[in-house]
């Protein structure tokens, strides 16, 4: 069994360090699918564009996800609908709809296992709530469906389906494109292993560089400037499992459970990808179960990959992406994607280009990161923060100086507070941090 994920299978192209003085339109720090696009994007429009990722391009959390090509995003559009209104819902749906329909357009000529399927999501004892968001898609004109049944080995109650949704190889995806903006110009640049350790203004320095830009976006997972749009309580991280089975069943489409703490289902080729056992950053590890089901409901598909993957959740279930303050004009930001890395990396990238263009886009007052913060959920990040930061343990995380917890199960230090994770070494696995723990 491997513990890469079933993506690092593709070999991504290596790009240099970047040194010395570098000019751009715009830079973008982070070569993840969220950085890698909106440098797409804005590339086609003739903006010069530098791309600073700290390690390997798609070496961070975008390996890690299960690439669920779609624009059903849980039960999200009774939360919007109930939340803002209607015409936001809307926005939100047309915006990944919108997305969902750019990236099967690139994948015309990639080659990355784009497929076509239905999607939906299940619930295992709440059927009102499934009954809640189709009338909420209903009522912003979109037409889902009810399934009282649907083929997996899990008892539910019913589900959602989207029709049309789909699944590709992530890093086959994002490999054709940076090769499609890399070959035919210059307006792109792209450097590995150059850190952004210091922003001012428009500048922005790294171990051996300086780059200075007109316009930065910040597409880093989780942003790492808390001088600026309190993104430390804005946001939290969740951790969860993948395995990759084989000789196990088609299931015929992507699957999902409501409950955040559910599991869900696709195939890529001859493997079948179960993802599950969800849990906040810096608590215990539950990939254990994840195993044990496999183990039960599928008893002759041996484990042939498992890994682990990281998502940032936003307060109300809406990314932030926009101007990463009000007071930061030339600055841009793309998070939060609550486990929905795909359409919402692709409706990032469309808003950004529009915005940095000085056009106006008609979905960005949705996603705009400078909406209330008053939910639940931040007093709660609040609440957490302080308990971890109160914690008298070493080692600490040097983001903001919480406690961190050991990882045993992946053999790791987690910081509960902000996410931040660090192997046995102290090398730095997943921001918001930016830099290795000194001593771990």
């Amino acid at each position: 069994m491997s513990n890469r994920s079933v993506w690092e299978r593709t070999k991504m192209p290596n790009f240099p360090a970047a040194s010395g003085e570098i000019k751009t339109d715009v830079l973008v720090i982070g070569g993840g699918i969220a950085g890698l696009l909106t440098a797409y994007e804005l590339q086609k429009s003739g903006v010069s564009c530098v791309v600073a990722e700290s390690g390997r391009i798609c070496g961070g959390v975008t390996r890690g996800t299960t690439a669920k090509v779609t624009f059903q995003h849980g039960l999200i559009y009774h939360k919007i609908f109930c939340g803002y209104g209607a015409e936001k819902a809307k926005m939100y749906l047309e915006a990944n709809k919108n997305a969902l329909k750019n990236i099967a357009a690139l994948c015309r000529d990639i080659d990355c296992g784009f497929q076509k399927v239905d999607s939906y999501i299940y619930s295992r004892n709440d059927r009102a709530s499934l009954e809640r968001e189709v009338e909420a898609l209903q009522k912003i004109g979109f037409s889902a469906e009810f399934c009282d049944h649907i083929e997996l080995p899990v008892s539910t109650v019913g589900a959602v389906e989207f029709k049309n949704q789909a699944q590709f190889d992530p890093l086959k995806f994002l490999s054709g494109v940076t090769d499609k903006m890399c070959k035919p110009n210059e307006n792109v640049r792209i450097f590995e292993h150059t850190r952004i350790i210091d922003l001012n203004g428009g500048i922005a320095l790294s171990k051996n560089a300086k780059i200075t830009a007109d316009k930065i976006v910040v597409a880093t997972h989780f942003p790492f400037v808390n001088t600026n749009g309190s993104y430390f309580l804005k946001l939290y991280q969740s951790r969860s499992n993948v395995i990759a089975l084989e000789n196990a069943p088609n299931v015929h489409g992507i699957y999902m459970d409501a409950d955040a703490n559910g599991l869900s289902f696709r195939n890529f080729g001859n493997l079948l990808l179960i993802g599950g056992g969800a849990h906040k950053t810096g608590e215990p590890c539950r990939r254990a179960e994840l195993e044990a089901f496999a183990a039960k409901t599928y008893p002759n598909s041996p484990i042939k990959f498992s890994w682990g993957a990281q998502d940032c959740m936003s307060l109300d279930g809406i990314p932030y992406i926009g101007n990463y303050s009000a007071r930061t004009k030339n600055m841009y930001v793309a998070a939060g994607f609550n486990k929905w890395g795909m359409t919402s990396a692709m409706a990032a990238a469309e808003i950004l280009q529009d915005k940095i263009l000085g056009k106006e886009n008609p979905y960005a007052e949705v996603f705009d990161p400078s909406r209330s913060i008053l939910k639940k959920q931040l007093w709660i990040n609040g609440a957490n923060a302080v308990k971890n930061l109160l914690t008298p343990t070493a080692p600490r995380c040097p983001h903001m100086g919480c406690a961190l917890k050991r990882n045993a199960a992946e053999h790791s230090w987690d910081c509960p507070c902000h996410g931040s994770r660090f192997a046995e070494n102290g090398k730095l696995l997943d921001n918001p941090a930016n830099g290795d723990l000194s001593q771990p």
